[in-house]
């Protein structure tokens, strides 16, 4: 702060001030009305908040007080105009500012569906307990799921992560903690996992379907996914047993994937605001490259099967992307975009991303197994995944705007 502004904010702390409180019945005009009668008493503005909840308003105006004697004036006649528009009003008289905000800020995103009474009041107690302070509260969405935001000053933003993420599960929402600053609106680049993160599918098992080995490959899938198994030999295990299907499974299997529900928008959203947006994946090639093309993906990287004489020959060529090269590639695309590793954010679900989850700015567990949400930065276990919009501040009524104004 320059010593022009220090001065500027040491003269509004020691200045007496009033706190002017207007609430009842939303209507046109009454924002404009307070000020209007509030400028006969040449009054200065320090602060102003407005909410409107369920056409209920709450208008809070900080201002500097009046010339001496002129303060019961400016009560009364501010009581008469509230009255004359069938509103309500408070007058507080003070000192100053509001109190400095404590250092450690941190944005608290909160997700139920629903959302109760119980779990608000337990995420906001241990928000207390914790040392943190609540300064504002504000709704991005009230579908599919509620989404809420605490602003939260006082306390470091891991340990508050730590404490919250711990009551999360047991209340039945969904917690994120991320640290205020410039930076969050900075995050320009996301990575996903694909299978089971944005395709509802598991690949190789749509390819197994057609191979007559299901089953066996779905159970090496789920030990691998858990990670009780090395994921690259479980990849060469269940690839073998694909060994002589004709090539033209590739494109049956193209048209069975079926995207999780929220990924168009969420890329769509996300492509607006000016991310880049690519995936990795333990997967294949042959269906992360039509998705690239389908969904207007910035980079795409996985396992290629390899096929021959118009067959698949049961192996994988190239490069395998397991645990340790999706954070390898997480890297190489930021590199690529021109974005700090630390303005990134990574999603997936499985024991194979937790690399890349950790490696990111915000790693974000999606529908994961429990070692994901453990290790991940945050989780979110509803089914949408457009709801990870919610963890970069955006509202549900931005995306909705947007997709209008597309339409006219």
């Amino acid at each position: 702060m320059s010593a022009s502004q220090t001065s500027i904010a040491a003269s509004i702390s020691d200045v007496p001030t009033l706190l002017v409180k207007i609430f009842g019945k939303d209507r046109p005009g009454i924002t404009a009305g307070l000020f209007d009668t509030l400028a006969a008493f040449s009054v200065d503005v320090v602060d102003i908040e407005q909410v409107v909840t369920r056409g209920r308003m709450v208008l809070c105006a900080l201002v500097t007080a009046p010339p001496r004697g002129l303060e019961g004036d400016l009560r009364s006649t501010v009581h008469s105009w509230a009255e004359s528009v069938k509103m309500q009003a408070e007058i507080i008289s003070g000192r100053g500012d509001n109190r400095p905000r404590g250092l450690g800020r941190s944005l608290v995103t909160v997700l139920g569906h629903p959302l109760t009474a119980e779990a608000t009041g337990a995420v906001a107690g241990r928000i207390t307990r914790t040392g943190g302070n609540i300064d504002r509260i504000f709704r991005l969405a009230k579908y599919p799921v509620t989404a809420v935001e605490f602003a939260v000053s006082g306390v470091e933003t891991e340990p508050l992560r730590t404490a919250l993420v711990t009551d999360a599960a047991k209340l039945g929402v969904d917690v994120a903690v991320v640290a205020a600053g410039l930076h969050r609106r900075a995050q320009r680049l996301i990575v996903m996992d694909v299978d089971s993160t944005l395709i509802q599918d598991e690949v190789i098992e749509l390819f197994a379907a057609h191979a007559g080995c299901e089953a066996e490959v779905a159970e090496v899938t789920a030990a691998a996914m858990r990670g009780e198994l090395d994921f690259e030999q479980s990849l060469h295990a269940r690839v073998a047993l694909l060994k002589g299907l004709d090539a033209s499974v590739v494109d049956k299997v193209r048209s069975e994937v079926r995207l999780t529900p929220g990924a168009r928008t969420l890329i769509r959203t996300l492509k607006r605001l000016g991310y880049q947006v690519g995936v990795v994946s333990g997967g294949f090639t042959q269906v992360t490259d039509d998705l690239k093309d389908r969904l207007g993906l910035d980079f795409a990287h996985a396992n290629t099967l390899e096929i021959a004489e118009g067959r698949l020959t049961g192996r994988v060529t190239g490069e395998i992307v397991d645990r340790a090269g999706k954070a390898r590639l997480l890297r190489r695309f930021a590199a690529e975009a021109g974005v700090p590793l630390a303005q990134t954010v990574a999603i997936g679900d499985g024991a194979n991303d937790l690399d890349m989850l950790n490696a990111a700015g915000l790693g974000v567990a999606f529908n994961a197994k429990p070692v994901v949400r453990e290790a991940a930065h945050t989780a979110v276990n509803f089914p949408f995944l457009d709801t990870v919009l919610y963890l970069l501040g955006v509202t549900r009524e931005e995306v909705e705007a947007a997709d209008m104004h597309d339409e006219d």
